[in-house]
C-alpha cells in the first residue's frame, strides 16, 4: 500500500500526543456522511490507517512483544481470543496492529528504524491469531497523555484475511484509571469490536488485561451479517449494563443492589423471565444454577430477574418470589424482579431484553458478556452446556488478585 506523504512528518511534541483524531472509536464519528462510504469502519483519518503497514513483517506470529516491554514502565500482558461476529467462533490469522505510548505518556520515535519515527511512537507491533484465535502482547501500561486529557489507552487496527481493508475497534482501557470515568461520561464507548475496558489483575510484578475482540462487531459497513429471527439482550463481547433490580430473595434481599457492580469480579448469570413465564422450567433451571453456585462458590454469582409487566404490583411480587425462594431452599441464587423491561428508574432497559420470549441467559466475565442464549430449555443436554461454558471460560488468569479500586 502507498505511504502517504504523513511520514515525512517534523517530530515536535504536538506530534507526539496525536490526540487521536484518527483513532476515536466513538461510533457517532461516522453516523453520517462518512458511513455512508462502503469502506469498513467507515473513514480513517488520512495517513493514519496505512501506517498499520509500514514496517509490518512477512512473518507475523500470535505472540509479540514491543519495544516498550524493554523499557521502564509497568510490565503488562495483554491476552484473549478473537472471535467472529457470532462472539463464539474463533478466528484464526487475524492481524491485530497495536501502538501506544510510553511511559511518560508521549508517541516517542526512536532513530533506528523509518517506521518508529512515525506519529504512531516506537511502541507498536503486530499479532496473528492462532488456530484457536488466541494472541499475546507483551509490553509496558501506558501512560495518559501530559495533559491528562484522555485515559491512557492502547490503540489496535484490525486486518482480517476476507475483509477488503483494515478497521479499528475501540482502544483497550483500563477499569482502575482515574481518568476513565470521566471520559466515558463525555464520550460513550461505541463497543466497537467488543467492549475495550479490561479489568486489570495482578501476577507478581506483572499486570495482566484479557481482552476478547468480535469481528465485525458494531463497525459501520461490515459485509457479514448475523441473520438471527429473535433478539434479545445485548451482544458477546459488549459490557453487561449496570441496573437496580429489588432483591425480593437473596443475600441482598430488600435491597436494590447492582449484580454487575457488587459481583462481577469472577462469573456472573441472570435469568430473564417477562411475560411468558413457565414456572416448573424456571424452578427446574433454579435448581440448576443453585447447585452450580454451590460448587463453584465465589467465582459464581447468579440472578434471577422476573420483569412482567402483568399485574404489576411491588408487595406481591415480592411474596411471590419470597415463596419460590423458601419452597427451592435456595441459598446463592438472588430472586429479584423489575417492573418491567422497558423500565427506566431501574435502568434494566439498558439490557434491551425482549418480555415476550420464554427467557434470556447472559453469562458474564469481569463485567463482559462472554455467552448469551435466548429460550433455552431445562435439559439435562443445556445444563451440561453451561457448566461446560463456565469452565471453558475461566482461562489462565481467573484466580488472580486485582489492584484494589478507589
Amino acid at each position: 500500500m502507498k505511504i502517504l506523504a504523513s511520514l515525512k512528518i517534523a517530530f515536535v511534541l504536538s506530534s507526539f500526543l496525536v490526540s487521536c483524531n484518527g483513532q476515536n472509536q466513538n461510533s457517532s464519528q461516522f453516523s453520517d456522511t462518512k458511513s455512508s462510504t462502503k469502506r469498513v469502519g467507515g473513514e480513517c483519518e488520512e495517513g493514519y490507517c496505512e501506517l498499520m503497514y509500514l514496517g509490518m513483517p512477512k512473518e507475523i506470529h500470535s505472540t509479540d512483544t514491543s519495544a516498550g516491554w524493554y523499557e521502564k514502565g509497568q510490565k503488562l500482558i495483554v491476552t484473549g481470543t478473537v472471535y467472529q461476529l457470532d462472539g463464539k467462533t474463533p478466528a484464526p490469522n487475524v492481524i491485530i496492529y497495536y501502538h501506544h505510548t510510553d511511559n511518560d505518556g508521549l508517541y516517542s520515535p526512536r532513530n533506528d528504524k523509518p517506521e518508529n519515527q512515525t506519529r504512531h511512537g516506537h511502541i507498536r507491533g503486530w499479532i496473528k491469531t492462532d488456530n484457536e484465535g488466541k494472541y499475546t502482547l507483551y509490553t509496558i501500561r501506558p501512560a495518559p497523555y501530559p495533559d491528562a486529557s484522555e485515559p491512557a489507552h492502547i490503540h489496535w487496527l484490525i486486518k482480517e484475511p476476507d475483509v477488503k481493508n483494515e478497521y479499528w475497534t475501540d482502544d483497550l482501557m483500563f477499569d482502575d484509571d482515574k481518568l476513565l470515568l470521566p471520559h466515558i461520561k463525555k464520550r460513550k464507548p461505541g463497543n466497537w469490536g467488543g467492549n475495550g475496558i479490561v479489568r486489570v489483575l495482578l501476577k507478581d510484578s506483572l499486570q495482566i488485561a484479557e481482552k476478547n475482540f468480535i469481528l465485525g462487531l458494531n463497525i459501520p459497513n461490515y459485509p457479514k451479517k448475523i441473520n438471527n429471527s429473535v433478539q434479545s439482550g445485548l451482544n458477546i463481547g459488549e459490557r453487561q449494563p449496570s441496573f437496580s433490580p429489588f432483591h425480593a430473595f437473596g443475600a441482598d434481599k430488600g435491597s436494590t443492589a447492582c449484580p454487575v457492580c457488587k459481583y462481577g469480579r469472577y462469573h456472573g448469570i441472570i435469568y430473564f423471565v417477562g411475560n411468558n413465564p413457565k414456572w416448573n422450567e424456571i424452578k427446574n433451571w433454579l435448581q440448576f444454577l443453585e447447585q452450580e453456585s454451590t460448587t463453584r462458590q465465589k467465582y459464581l454469582k447468579v440472578y434471577f430477574v422476573y420483569g412482567s409487566d402483568k399485574s404489576y404490583n411491588k408487595e406481591n411480587r415480592t411474596k411471590e418470589l419470597e415463596q419460590l425462594g423458601y419452597e427451592l431452599k435456595l441459598k446463592n441464587v438472588a430472586l429479584t424482579f423489575v417492573p418491567s423491561f422497558a423500565d427506566t428508574k431501574s435502568d434494566i432497559n439498558l439490557s434491551e431484553i425482549n418480555p415476550d420470549i420464554e427467557n434470556t441467559f447472559i453469562i458474564y466475565k469481569h463485567g463482559n458478556i462472554i455467552d448469551k442464549y435466548i429460550n433455552l430449555k431445562p435439559t439435562t443436554e443445556n445444563f451440561k452446556l453451561i457448566s461446560e461454558i463456565l469452565d471453558k471460560t475461566r482461562g489462565e488468569y481467573f484466580d488472580l488478585s486485582e489492584p484494589k479500586h478507589e
